[in-house]
């Protein structure tokens, strides 16, 4: 039997007090939420910390995981999606995310042009206190299942 591989990813929806939301413009993907893959031997909560902070130059306070996305099609990824406030620091481009901005709820959706993080920034905003799985596969994007946790 082949192990399976999967990539571990964590990404949050950010929201500061006005409740506008962070999107980083990435170079190939275009605006989506802060995200990125956990390095080997880190937590799920060290990994979003740093990813945010990494991406965006902003300190969050985390709060409930909102959805948990398994990508099916190679390379497979399951990505654990966060609610998290904005806590303090400025926003600072990097050669990874040379735009930073922060949108109304209705913007940021009309700024996220890829599939799938269209997708799972649709799904995080509709955040109704209840952890939502999705999987899904590419080329083209198609939802295969969702379910509540």
């Amino acid at each position: 039997m082949i192990q399976p591989k999967h990539v571990v990813v964590v990404g949050a929806l950010v929201r500061n007090a006005d409740s506008r939301i962070l999107l980083i413009r990435h170079h190939r993907r275009g605006w989506e939420i802060p995200q990125g893959r956990v390095e080997e031997g880190e937590g799920l909560l060290e990994a979003l910390h740093r990813e945010v902070r990494e991406e965006s130059g902003v300190e969050i306070t985390p709060g409930p995981l909102a959805a948990v996305f398994s990508k099916t099609s190679p390379p497979a990824a399951v990505i654990f999606s966060f609610i998290a406030d904005y806590r303090s620091g400025t926003l600072r481009p990097s050669e990874e995310t040379p735009e930073l901005a922060w949108f109304s709820p209705q913007a940021a959706l009309a700024q996220v042009s890829h599939p799938v993080n269209h997708h799972r920034l649709a799904t995080l905003l509709t955040f109704d206190g209840h952890t939502l799985f999705s999987a899904y596969s590419t080329n083209p994007f198609t939802v295969q299942g969702e379910t509540g946790l």
